[in-house]
């Protein structure tokens, strides 16, 4: 790398002007305000790519009606380890979030609403196991308040949009969760890069993308950054880098040269939405409502009718359709994929497809669908669903892990990991869903590994019990604690319990 002088030297890098970006700056300054702080965004605002409203799905993930989260073992059983994980993770984020809120960052009705969580099934095969997974979930107070029925008159008053015009003697079944929540990223992610851009020596970079970045002999990381607006290069020095980039954090670990990124590669999906524009429509469903994904299709091809609260509208989307590109990001280039593929990768990225061939025919056959073909899947839940009605809007980019497997050369993963060299200087975050919602959650994971020593001290200690009454407190197995917290946070954020 050519080396131009370097006259910034923050004590922190953040890439990109996300939700994890804006929640790791928010952390370390509230935990240590005499941090210095520079924020690099390559788009004229932040939070316009996962982050952004109509890029997401805004559910705030939590198992409530996910049926992906809780599978069923070969004698029957049901596995709920990763809805109670999840769960778990969400009240981590409604807490911090409440702290903001308390502390007058924010009102709720500006990021959050109440909005039931919900899972549907038709067959009396699915009816059993939606039953037997709500007997297993119940069991713990993270879930004790989840309904189940199957009676057409509670049907009709939880989702009146769906019973309409269903025939009698169909068989459907619903779970319902009344703690459920809907999440503007967007609007929440903004609130929090306000605050920190007003802190001082809090530097918020918009049109700069990060080119290049190289550690020093003396451990530290020296960047390169392209002014986009001036069309100026610009240099400087820090001791820990956080890359946030979205899908494009692929090719900036890339950069790095860490042992601890050789073998990874990222498979870019994109999405799509049907938006509801009738309003008479809108009005009869507020549920965020989950089907079951057919068998021998990924997780992502899960269909869901969601009530959303945007910019204080409530719309409706139903989706979501998975399509592909090889962008990285919404607003990204199609030579992203490509550019991302080095020899450390290649043996992982071709194993890992070659074992995914379901994938593969999926995003074929969803990239094939006409108009009509899409409304046949909607009318799975709205069954005189007309064309007329809906209108098709085009998602975020996901960029789902390719990792390194000793047993298999790669495999495909669809969740969030950090990946951090040995000393932890440097972090990046790869993955998708369920990222948001657990943002808080897996910032707090990664200054665990980052920031070891601090996490460890008594200042950070009694700061982060402040902001997260739960830390180093586990909902999922103390009862009355969960019960207080999420009441709290209830009250708080105007949700239900």
């Amino acid at each position: 790398m050519q080396r131009i002088s370097t006259e910034l030297t923050p004590d922190i890098v953040l890439i990109g002007g996300g939700i994890m970006s804006a929640t790791l700056g928010t952390l370390l300054k509230l935990l240590n305000p005499q941090l210095s702080i520079q924020i690099f965004e390559r788009l004229d605002q932040v939070a316009q790519e996962s982050s952004a409203a109509w890029n997401n799905a805004g559910t705030g993930h939590s198992g409530f009606c996910e049926l992906n989260y809780t599978s069923e073992k070969q004698d029957g059983s049901i596995d709920i380890s990763k809805a109670l994980k999840i769960a778990e993770e969400f009240e981590i984020s409604k807490q911090f979030w409440s702290y903001l809120v308390q502390n007058g960052w924010a009102k709720p009705d500006d990021f959050i609403h109440s909005i039931p969580h919900m899972s549907l099934v038709h067959g009396e095969k699915d009816m059993q196991f939606l039953q037997k997974r709500r007997n297993a979930l119940i069991q713990n107070a993270l879930f004790e308040n989840m309904q189940f029925s199957a009676e057409r008159n509670i049907l009709n008053e939880w989702i009146p949009l769906i019973m309409e015009h269903r025939n009698s003697d169909e068989s459907i079944a619903a779970t319902r969760m009344e703690a459920g929540a809907d999440v503007n990223f967007e609007a929440l992610t903004k609130l929090l890069f306000q605050w920190l851009a007003a802190q001082p020596n809090v530097t918020l970079n918009l049109q700069h993308e990060v080119r290049d970045l190289d550690k020093d002999e003396d451990g530290k990381w020296y960047l390169i950054v392209k002014d986009l607006k001036e069309n100026e290069r610009k240099s400087l020095v820090s001791n820990f880098v956080f890359i946030g980039a979205g899908g494009m954090a692929i090719n900036l670990l890339e950069k790095t040269d860490i042992a601890e990124g050789v073998g990874y590669g990222g498979f870019p999906v994109s999405g799509l939405w049907l938006v509801c524009k009738n309003k008479e429509l809108i009005e009869k469903h507020h549920a965020k409502v989950y089907g079951k994904a057919s068998v021998g299709t990924p997780p992502m091809s899960v269909p869901h009718l969601d009530t959303r609260i945007i910019n204080d509208e409530k719309c409706l989307l139903f989706g979501p359709y998975a399509g592909f590109s090889t962008k990285f990001l919404k607003k990204g280039s199609y030579l992203d994929l490509p550019e991302s593929l080095r020899l450390h990768n290649l043996l992982p990225m071709i194993s890992a497809g070659a074992r995914n061939a379901p994938l593969t025919k999926y995003l074929v056959e969803q990239v094939m669908l006409s108009p009509e073909e899409r409304m046949t899947f909607l009318r799975e839940f709205i069954p005189d669903a007309t064309l007329d009605d809906w209108e098709l809007a085009h998602a975020g980019q996901r960029v789902q892990i390719i990792k390194p497997d000793a047993e298999n050369g790669g495999i495909l993963e669809f969740g969030t990991e950090i990946v951090t060299n040995s000393e932890g200087s440097v972090a990046a975050l790869l993955g998708a869903s369920p990222g948001a919602s657990t943002s808080v959650y897996i910032m707090l994971g990664l200054l665990k590994k980052c920031f070891p020593q601090q996490m460890e001290s008594l200042a950070w200690q009694q700061k982060l019990t402040e902001m997260i009454p739960s830390w180093n407190k586990s909902l999922a197995t103390d009862a009355d604690l969960c019960r207080v917290v999420r009441k709290k946070s209830a009250e708080v954020l105007n949700l239900k319990v």
